[in-house]
């Protein structure tokens, strides 16, 4: 629930306003694009300057990351690995016509099931539709050698095509792998695997039961597990070492106790084995005793996140998907995150929320701007630009959070996308574009460090209240608070006396991006037909909706026609932020007091229904301008240089491995799961 998502109108805005110095880089950004995706690569800048000891940490840190990968494919959907496995066994050695349009269609196919860890869309959560056809793809099967293939104990290819067949064509099986819609039980109709043959009601009484409302330090309930019943008993299975998914976290263990002997100090060496612990155990008290640790290291340049962090995937926002990321700190841009989280305190002192929601004592509030050296797992190929963790309420009341803002991942989003004629199709006047074009760069980058570093940091439960009181709606209203957060703060003028913008106008390149994307531009990215069910785009909407709305008798916003199209037009900027503050204060009051029903309602009121008449609209403007909706991203290849004793004398970095290369390689290499759930076999 921490995670900030770069929205595409903001990127696109951004590259569009691209200096000629910016854009006399001869670094190639863009590897291919197919369907509604376009892939990247990024630099790394600044790995050559790192010692010895560093790199080996970066090396031994990716190669943790990258045997997370089948765990994340896993927990998306139960046949996930099966088809995956298949389809490249397919990709590799199909004899037949590989010119027609139906290998070519597969060929797309296995790339956004690449893309999306699975068979549904990353961002939409919806399941693909083939656009070869099934016979195609039973002939292909059949016409491999049967050891290519994913069988399990006792299966033939016939009971693999059995269960394969529907969960890829049947539009009606495993449709959706997060379903968020009102009144639906959300376990039953999500496609996702943390949990088999439960109920939402039974999961959320199995839980409820576990919890200690006096407990002023809870765990994170189900985090590291999948909820099952077995034999009319429900149980959890636990990742962990001797546990479920533990071919992978094996190997992960393996490689963080590598990474440990050349750990920077000793604090750094202490995470890292409390991490290798947690693994080892799944006891969640060591994992919070972890993030403790890890909140705590300061030191280190070298940094990362691995494990079970994220819980967006999960329809009741409690279970969490694996990710890592790897990377080492910018020390010249993260002097303005450090001017920030400096000023920690007096943010939340005059914050617009009731004094009862406001921390007295705001602790341990770090943060910096990062350069990503590795992605994987849920932050793989699709990335975030900036995190903020640890999610327990209770470690970021006492022990504080670390900010981070992923730089180098935001410059090669704009490097790419630049020249794009974005701006000039959605943005209402000259007067905005020359906002955009003087201050927009620097106002998303301070929006993403006020989010991530304080948004998510501010306020605090009510006692008694428990954390997941909001349930499907929690990360929703997460992300809009801290979103609210950064707005309201980026126009005070405290912002200018910390030289964090250059001009008193500056924060209104953001305001315009914000409510354009929020009422128009990010419904590129929902299918006709559809409502918003992600948790950003929700967020963005009930925040852009509900200021809208409440701002209609003064038309602080307007929806204005224009030779047929719709723009959307910023008249009072200062009004704007009163009604963000406004928002801001109710957001924290239903977060505080676990107000459940307030929060549904905001959400489902304002950030969830879509216009369809202003939604083809925008659909149809934005085909003309043939830019992919969805980014995503190819690792570096890092390589040791030994010598001839073995010993490693430095780490080389390459950027010039395919997607569909790495794809594979990543399967060939890092691919240590077995098909945890078996096929029906026929008797």
């Amino acid at each position: 629930m921490k995670k900030i998502v770069c929205t595409m109108a903001s990127l696109l805005i951004l590259a569009s306003c691209a200096t000629k110095e910016e854009k006399n880089d001869d670094f190639d950004y863009t590897v291919e694009s197919f369907a509604d995706l376009e892939i990247l690569r990024y630099k790394v800048p600044g790995f050559e300057e790192l010692s010895l000891q560093q790199k080996e940490l970066v090396y031994y840190l990716s190669e943790a990351a990258a045997y997370g990968r089948d765990i994340l494919f896993d927990q998306n959907g139960k046949w996930n690995l099966a088809i995956r496995r298949t389809l490249e066994a397919i990709y590799q050695d199909y004899t037949g016509d590989r010119e027609s349009t139906d290998f070519k269609n597969f060929e797309v196919y296995l790339k956004r099931v690449w893309f999306s860890n699975g068979i549904h869309h990353h961002y939409g959560c919806d399941k693909f539709v083939p656009e070869f056809s099934q016979e195609f793809f039973v002939n292909a099967v059949k016409s491999l050698d049967p050891q290519k293939l994913p069988l399990t104990e006792g299966a033939t290819v016939d009971d693999l095509l059995n269960t394969l067949v529907p969960v890829i064509f049947d539009p009606t099986v495993m449709p959706k792998r997060v379903n968020q819609a009102a009144g639906e039980d959300l376990i039953a109709t999500s496609a996702c695997n943390y949990y088999d043959g439960v109920t939402q009601a039974e999961a959320e009484a199995f839980y409820n039961k576990m919890k200690d409302p006096k407990d002023e330090t809870p765990i994170s309930y189900g985090l590291n597990s999948r909820l099952v019943k077995r034999d009319g008993k429900i149980m959890e299975e636990t990742y962990k070492v001797g546990g479920l998914y533990t071919q992978a976290i094996e190997k992960i263990v393996y490689w963080l106790q590598k990474a440990a002997g050349v750990a920077e100090n000793e604090q750094q060496k202490q995470v890292i084995e409390k991490l290798i612990e947690y693994y080892q155990t799944g006891d969640l008290k060591t994992f919070d005793e972890y993030a403790i640790l890890w909140v705590k290291d300061l030191d280190s340049r070298v940094d990362f996140v691995n494990g079970f962090t994220e819980t967006y995937g999960d329809p009741l926002g409690m279970k969490a998907s694996w990710e890592s990321i790897v990377n080492f700190k910018n020390l010249e841009a993260s002097e303005r995150t450090h001017i920030i989280s400096e000023n920690a305190q007096w943010f939340e002192d005059h914050s617009p929320v009731d004094a009862r929601f406001k921390k007295e004592e705001v602790k341990g509030v770090s943060a910096k701007v990062i350069t990503a050296a590795m992605l994987a797992g849920d932050c793989y190929p699709s990335t975030p630009i900036g995190i903020n963790l640890p999610n327990s309420n209770w470690i970021r009341h006492l022990h504080g959070s670390k900010s981070v803002t992923i730089e180098n991942i935001t410059e090669a989003y704009e490097k790419a996308a630049q020249g794009n004629g974005f701006n000039d199709e959605f943005v209402w006047s000259d007067k905005e574009r020359e906002l955009m074009n003087n201050y927009l760069l620097q106002a998303d980058n301070l929006h993403t460090d006020l989010h991530e570093c304080l948004g998510h940091g501010s306020g605090k439960l009510l006692p008694g209240v428990d954390p997941d009181a909001l349930k499907a709606y929690s990360s929703t209203l997460e992300e809009a608070r801290a979103d609210l957060f950064a707005l309201y703060y980026m126009a005070d003028p405290k912002i200018l006396e910390l030289k964090l913008l250059p001009s008193p106008d500056a924060y209104k390149a953001a305001y315009y991006q914000y409510m354009m994307n929020g009422l128009m531009t990010q419904l590129t990215r929902i299918e006709p037909g559809k409502n918003i069910e992600e948790s950003h785009m929700r967020n963005r909407q009930l925040i852009a909706r509900w200021a809208y709305e409440h701002g209609k008798a003064d038309k602080v916003i307007e929806f204005v026609k224009r030779d047929g199209k719709t723009y959307v037009v910023v008249n009072d900027y200062e009004k704007l932020r009163t009604l963000l503050g406004q928002l801001l204060a109710e957001v924290q009051r239903i977060k505080s007091e676990g107000d459940y029903e307030s929060g549904k309602n905001l959400v489902e009121e304002y950030g969830v229904i879509v216009d369809p008449e202003l939604h083809n609209e925008i659909l149809a403007r934005y085909e003309n301008l043939h830019i992919a909706p969805y980014k995503g991203f190819v690792n570096p290849v890092y390589t040791p240089v030994t010598d001839a004793n073995g010993n490693i004398t430095d780490i080389k970095i390459s950027y010039n491995e395919g997607y569909a290369e790495q794809m594979l390689r990543y399967s060939k290499d890092y691919s240590p799961l077995p098909i945890c759930t078996p096929f029906p076999v026929k008797k």
